[in-house]
């Protein structure tokens, strides 16, 4: 079998690690097949079976992009002949004679808790992203063959938002390596690995903060994987190894009012290590977290239930339950190429 696999846009974030967590599954796992990537840098390399065809123009502007999607790329896929094609960029290439599969893992124009703003600077690229992009990402779900998301909402809501079958959106929740239990989390020690956007909502972490310090509370700590210089009640260590992430999993309790995800990894694997989690009251919450016990929901637009909650773990009306974790079985990639199969 010949797959091309689309994913020129890809080039930091998310959306890489989306990139090599795929090349890294199909080389361990399907080697008797032919993959190409299509990609606009040298982000993995060809092996026998996996060769890579790089298109660095495309990504030079928003127009080349849409002008391959919608035009020009049908031409350069059709002439790989390809068996099947997936796009792992949330959009299809219009034209392509084979059966074409895209990942969507794009939350922002499926999600109903923010309407970002196109007349506000600070969210005027949320904003395109929202309304512009997200009409052409749910056209493009109406062309494809099949859609993959990582979770359940997503399922249900690019069914609704992009008026197609249901059962033409399969799940394929990601497969998270963090070892099961090792949390002792200090009850004074505070997590939340982020970054500047603003549904990651740090400010409701600020805002939370000023409240318990107006209550007299002030012996806590809170960690940030911001770039800044750290202050009272914050330590702000920039981006982070995945090794550290996990200590700091194991000792500390994860805040996560980020109001937007696809999935939202930091809870999943939180989750694996025990700890306390004190959440965003979100659906993609709810479906990674499930029935997990040490699972504590606040508003995201209410730092002061987000404060409330901090406050029952700093005095200890909130300590850390013994749980036990259900194995991820079921790999998302394995789910992805079985039903890419199945559609062949």
């Amino acid at each position: 079998m010949r797959i091309v696999v689309n994913d020129i846009a890809a080039s930091s974030g998310g959306a890489l690690s989306v990139l090599t967590d795929f090349y890294n599954y199909v080389k361990d796992n399907y080697k008797d097949d032919e993959w190409i990537f299509l990609l606009g840098d040298n982000y993995i390399e060809e092996t026998e079976n996996i060769k890579i065809v790089l298109l660095p123009e495309i990504k030079q502007s928003h127009k080349k992009k849409l002008m391959f999607d919608f035009f020009t790329g049908r031409k350069i896929i059709n002439d790989l002949n390809p068996d099947a094609v997936i796009s792992l960029q949330n959009i299809i290439t219009f034209g392509v004679d084979a059966p074409q599969m895209v990942f969507i893992h794009q939350a922002i124009p499926f999600q109903e808790s923010k309407k970002f703003s196109l007349l506000k600077s600070s969210e005027r690229s949320l904003a395109i992203v929202q309304y512009l992009v997200g009409a052409v990402i749910k056209l493009s779900a109406k062309f494809a063959d099949l859609i993959a998301v990582q979770t359940s909402w997503m399922r249900r809501a690019v069914a609704k938002k992009a008026n197609v079958r249901i059962k033409k959106v399969i799940v394929c929740p990601p497969e998270v390596s963090i070892e099961h239990g090792g949390a002792n989390p200090d009850a004074k020690s505070f997590f939340y690995p982020t970054g500047p956007l603003i549904y990651k909502n740090n400010e409701c972490i600020y805002e939370a903060t000023e409240i318990l310090n107006q209550e007299g509370i002030n012996d806590f700590k809170i960690k940030l994987t911001l770039d800044k210089e750290s202050m009272e009640n914050f330590e702000f260590t920039g981006r982070l190894s995945r090794e550290d992430v996990t200590e700091e999993y194991k000792k500390s309790v994860l805040l996560f009012p980020s109001y937007i995800e696809s999935f939202g990894y930091p809870l999943a694997e939180a989750k694996r290590t025990g700890t306390i989690i004190l959440s965003a009251d979100t659906p993609v919450a709810k479906d990674v977290l499930g029935y997990y016990e040490n699972a504590y929901y606040f508003d995201p637009f209410e730092p002061a239930s987000l404060a409330d909650l901090m406050k029952k773990v700093i005095t200890g009306e909130i300590e850390k339950k013994e749980t036990e974790t259900v194995e991820n079985e079921n790999g998302g990639w394995a789910i992805l190429i079985s039903a890419l199969q199945e559609m062949i």
